[in-house]
């Protein structure tokens, strides 16, 4: 799941911020190929990008040169406002998800 929030966030910047951006193909490119991480290191990477992408969208929100009613140039009728909420939306229904899986393993700090 994280992996899906991370690739999901990162698509919706490069959708806001790349006048060249090409669709993916859903749900192909928006879920990792394995369950299981490919790497020891996968989880913190995983999660630094989460991170940087998150920051990049913060940025773009308090960025007073953005209209954020304004439409996203790689889109049809997407705006600024629309993909930021989209992403919060998106972050929040996963994220609680995630929380539910780890209280069912026991894997919840405590």
């Amino acid at each position: 799941m994280l992996e899906h929030l991370r690739i999901t966030q990162e698509d919706i910047l490069q959708f806001c911020v790349d006048p060249e951006y090409k669709e993916r193909s859903w749900p192909d490119d928006y879920w990792p190929k394995t369950a299981a991480p490919p790497r020891p290191d996968a989880w913190n990477k995983s999660i630094a990008g989460f991170r940087r992408d998150r920051d990049e969208l913060k940025r773009l929100a308090l960025n007073p040169d953005v209209d954020l009613t304004a439409k996203v140039p790689a889109g049809t009728d997407q705006t600024y406002l629309r993909e930021l909420l989209l992403v919060a939306d998106h972050t929040a229904y996963h994220l609680g998800e995630l929380v539910v899986v780890r209280r069912a393993l026991d894997a919840w700090p405590g």
